[in-house]
């Protein structure tokens, strides 16, 4: 019987593959719905990547929403063309997953992520792993989600370490720091997984060798999927050691928090444009003597991780 209810927030690349095939798989975690957002590529794109590899793992029950299209700053969206090369233009690899013959559910995203808060409480897990546009949009319209939400596990940000974006900046912080001001300021039982821990936990191909052995198209597409971003990384110099399984540690860390060591911290995102100081995660100053609703994870059992990421994918893709 799982433990908690899950809602993934996904701009669905390749990474974000991956944490949906470990949630889909977690024997504690009942998937309740995937909300879709802009980052790795266009909302419409990330959507239908969900739905397609909800369809490959034999989780077509889950449902799929429509979030946000663009930060809350600006009218638009383009995909940033450092996303392309590291996620594919279609944002798993340039890999051909079979289309899902499902629809995007009509509901909008933040009406089901502020009537899921109501519903589940304590028992629900919001886990974003591209910019927070979705919660801040949901904070706006409901602010009891703030301290309704069980839990909320994101992905993004950096404390201890340089950005991906800029020598301060994460990317889906990048794409929308207003949003993710509000959220680190608002949201309640909120635990950061940023580079400072996604960068130690890395993927290579003697993994994927094993999910080719498998035998099956989940294994073999999912391999051709990781291979993409080994290379990317490879080729774009980010690490010649293997990829970084950023989303699923996030995943992992909401349901086992024992993979990680976190610091208290009261949070906000800096939104200077004047001087520059923009998307950076960092203490708020004027809430250091104040409760604590918020922490950093700063350093990971990588090497135990990493290890149990791979038991599970075997299990998933088999």
């Amino acid at each position: 019987m799982p433990r908690y209810k899950m809602i993934l927030d996904l701009d669905t690349g390749i990474d974000d593959a991956l944490a949906l095939a470990y949630a889909v798989g977690h024997q504690d975690i009942d998937l309740i719905g995937i909300i879709a957002s802009y980052g790795n590529n266009l909302t419409d794109v990330t959507a239908q990547n969900s739905l397609d590899l909800l369809d490959l793992l034999g989780a077509s029950d889950v449902p799929v929403f429509y979030g946000a299209r663009h930060s809350t700053t600006t009218d638009d969206f383009s995909v940033m063309p450092v996303s392309k090369t590291i996620h594919g233009k279609n944002g798993v690899g340039d890999v051909a997953v079979p289309k899902s013959s499902r629809q995007v559910d009509a509901k909008s995203g933040i009406d089901f992520l502020i009537e899921a808060a109501h519903q589940y409480q304590d028992e629900l897990i919001y886990l974003p792993t591209g910019p927070l546009t979705n919660l801040a949009l949901a904070l706006e319209k409901d602010p009891a989600i703030a301290h309704l939400i069980g839990q909320t596990t994101l992905m993004g940000g950096a404390l201890t370490v340089p950005g991906n974006v800029t020598p301060f900046t994460e990317a889906n912080i990048n794409q929308d720091p207003e949003a993710a001001n509000t959220v680190f300021q608002q949201q309640e039982k909120l635990t950061m997984v940023g580079l400072d821990v996604t960068l130690r936990t890395l993927l290579t191909k003697k993994e994927t060798v094993e999910w080719r052995a498998l035998g099956n198209q989940k294994g073999q597409l999912y391999a051709d999927i990781m291979d993409y971003y080994i290379d990317a990384y490879y080729n774009l110099d980010i690490d010649k050691r293997g990829a970084a399984l950023h989303d699923p540690l996030a995943v992992a860390v909401a349901v086992q928090p024992d993979y990680i060591d976190t610091l208290p911290l009261n949070m906000k995102v800096t939104t200077d444009k004047v001087t520059g100081d923009y998307g950076r995660t960092i203490g708020d100053t004027e809430k250091l003597l104040d409760e604590t609703t918020s922490k950093a994870a700063i350093l990971v059992d990588q090497d135990r991780f990493v290890h149990d990421f791979q038991r599970m994918m075997l299990a998933v893709l088999a």
